[in-house]
């Protein structure tokens, strides 16, 4: 393994990155992988199905690409052809491909097989060392974006009061919980879904970069317009640098949510115990605001973090470079708003200011 490339490949988003990355810069490789992942993924012949037409006369036999095979491939990979662009690209899909409520899908699954992981590593070297990667552990910079996923002329206000927001987040989340905890079946295994994401909702959130921003979102719904909007903030800023400073606001404001996201968490990470998040509310007495960086989540998000002999927690459905503001002391600030639309075809953002 190449020195600093862990910090990657321990995260199932990190490996994601990796192979994407491979796959944009060798056609073939992205062949194998499509074939490789389709045999591993779990939901093969159910929500993952394959169509293929065939002839009496001459039978279409699928490609049979091996492990080994594709081992070859990432080996003979030339990095040198990875540019900024590309790199940005694997990063989106990295982060478009999350499942934090459900099973990894057959590219993760084959990312994390240990001589896939192991082929990884030069990539996953040549990523950390690109002088366009390295803002991916910085904190939070002045200058935010918030994003309004609606065009110019149906604008909406920042969100305002955001002790109230927390309020009502933190009485829901309890109230989930106890329901969860009465009406839900406690068999991990068992088909049922729910809550899953470990941030609050209701609250402004605001991005470093645009318009790579507007690509870094999990479960994401294909939005082509969107009002990017410049805010400011000041005050106390937590940052989640590493899966340590995650753990460690989980430990010290812990909040139970094991009934009400134990399904989805299992599918997701294999694990089964007791579960936790943030009090938020609780957090907002402390802190003003809480940054991801990139590479926290690319290391951390969609794995169990143990927190404490029994306890875990998941980092689910905050996308990276976002910072979450928990009081009121973020403002529109005075540059113009603008105005981004997306290519369905090309899917690259155009911007106007507004």
């Amino acid at each position: 393994m190449y020195a600093g490339t862990d910090v990657l490949l321990v995260g199932p988003r990190g490996r994601r990155l990796c192979l994407e990355l491979a796959m944009d810069l060798n056609p073939s490789i992205r062949s194998a992988v499509f074939w490789l992942a389709h045999k591993l993924d779990p939901g093969k012949g159910t929500s993952r199905v394959m169509l293929t037409a065939t002839s009496k006369e001459k039978p279409d036999q699928p490609p049979r690409p091996s492990i080994a095979n594709l081992i070859t491939k990432f080996n003979s990979l030339d990095m040198t052809r990875a540019g900024l662009g590309d790199i940005d690209r694997a990063l989106a899909q990295a982060v478009d491909t999350s499942r934090p409520w459900q099973e990894p899908d057959g590219e993760d699954v084959l990312a994390a097989l240990p001589e896939i992981k192991a082929a990884l590593a030069p990539i996953a070297q040549q990523v950390m060392m690109a002088s366009s990667t390295q803002w991916w552990s910085r904190s939070r910079q002045i200058e935010q974006w918030t994003i309004d996923w609606r065009p110019a002329k149906d604008p909406a206000p920042l969100p305002r009061q955001p002790s109230q927001a927390l309020g009502a987040w933190a009485r829901d989340t309890r109230a989930e919980e106890v329901r969860a905890e009465k009406e839900r079946p406690r068999n991990p295994h068992a088909n049922w879904s729910g809550t899953w994401w470990s941030f609050p909702q209701g609250t402004l959130q605001s991005v470093g970069r645009v318009p790579l921003g507007l690509n870094l979102f999990e479960d994401s719904f294909g939005w082509e317009h969107a009002t990017v909007i410049p805010v400011r903030g000041a005050g106390r800023t937590y940052e989640v640098h590493t899966e340590d400073d995650w753990v460690s606001l989980c430990r010290e404001y812990p909040l139970g949510v094991t009934a009400s996201r134990r399904h989805d968490w299992f599918r997701c990470t294999g694990h089964d115990g007791r579960w936790v998040i943030p009090d938020w509310e609780k957090v907002a007495e402390r802190w003003d605001a809480v940054h991801l960086t990139v590479l926290a989540y690319l290391s951390s998000a969609n794995r169990a973090l143990q927190v404490d002999a029994g306890t875990s927690t998941v980092l689910a459905g905050w996308n990276p470079d976002t910072t979450i503001w928990l009081t009121d002391v973020a403002r529109e600030w005075a540059g113009p708003r603008q105005q981004w639309q997306r290519s369905t075809y090309q899917q690259v953002w155009t911007t106007t200011l507004v």
